[in-house]
């Protein structure tokens, strides 16, 4: 396993984590359906132990995934099987439930979230603690004193790095000059890298402020791996945030398929080939740091650690941009 630091701190995450947002299970949000399938907690220590084992050190986490279930199911799992939380690099989040505030990001909301993450995680601080989405509210009046609170944190010792979690580039550009991260995180798959291209907008800031990127959803939910037939396209329960999701539709898994086959036949069919070519083309851009793939069980974890084996040529990364991101 490779370890990357993060930004210019002495922090330093296995490329390869786990993201903790199936840990919380079937969720709502405002009559939406913002979860996924329940895990079975003993299949989560499995895969837990066999990664940590392997070298995984940094766990993904956010304070709606379940409403606190998830931060909760980790703390248990880690006591377990006898790790110490604070010896792995945990990240959390929030921002997308403003419970009875005004806005998520009321300086007094953010640290009342923030102390709820570390009961939850029974921890005394949060290595990297992220604003989950960067609406900061009209004429962006909640920005600055978002600012001031994670300040306030880090100097408490709460947290160690600040983190923007964000959607789109002009999110980014607003927030990082104030917010000053030390991280980034959004998505990034071989079918997206908006925000990861070197000479991208996002990848400037990143590159002129020494920041560093956390990627998640790296398999692009499972797509990349060849697992969804398009004659039998799947169906997701009420409270899975991917029942409505269009890619998963029967139009798009058919438009997928070809391309599919195209880097089968280059990378490999398994589904451990075809998640570690996805998951080292992510890891091959600069200012990544690491992916952050979901995992329900330990064969998830065992095929997606595959990607510490494999090495991508520059031959191997543009043949795949030239497939996956070619017009429909």
């Amino acid at each position: 396993m490779d370890f990357r630091h993060l930004g210019n701190s002495d922090i330093k995450i296995s490329e390869m984590g786990l993201g903790c947002w199936t840990m919380g299970g079937l969720n709502y949000h405002q009559g939406k359906s913002v979860g996924w399938a329940d895990v079975d907690e003993e299949d989560i220590l499995n895969a837990v132990k066999f990664a940590i084992d392997r070298g995984v050190n940094h766990f993904d986490n956010a304070d709606v995934y379940g409403n606190g279930r998830a931060e909760l199911m980790l703390a248990r799992v880690l006591k377990k099987i006898g790790i110490r939380s604070n010896e792995m690099i945990i990240a959390s989040k929030m921002g997308h439930d403003a419970g009875e505030y005004a806005h998520a990001y009321e300086p007094s909301h953010i640290r009342s979230r923030c102390e709820q993450s570390l009961r939850n995680l029974n921890r005394d601080h949060i290595d990297i603690y992220y604003l989950h989405h960067g609406n900061f509210g009209k004429n962006n009046q909640y920005l600055q004193g978002a600012a001031d609170t994670l300040d306030d944190l880090v100097r408490e010792g709460k947290i160690r790095l600040k983190g923007q979690s964000a959607y789109t580039t002009a999110h980014f550009k607003n927030s990082v000059p104030v917010i000053k991260p030390t991280v980034l995180q959004s998505w990034a798959n071989a079918m997206d890298t908006q925000f990861i291209e070197p000479n991208s907008p996002v990848g400037q800031i990143m590159a002129e402020n020494e920041i560093s990127f956390i990627a998640f959803n790296p398999l692009r939910q499972a797509t990349l791996l060849g697992k969804y037939d398009p004659d039998n396209p799947p169906k997701f329960d009420e409270g899975d945030h991917r029942r409505d999701a269009e890619k998963f539709s029967q139009a798009n898994l058919l438009a997928l398929q070809p391309k599919l086959e195209k880097i089968k036949d280059r990378f490999g069919d398994s589904i451990p080939e075809l998640a570690s070519m996805a998951l080292r083309f992510v890891l091959s851009f600069p200012r990544v740091a690491c992916v952050i793939p979901g995992f329900r069980n330990e064969n998830q974890v065992v095929a997606n650690l595959s990607v510490v084996n494999r090495k991508l040529s520059w031959g191997d990364i543009s043949y795949i941009k030239s497939v996956l991101m070619a017009p429909e």
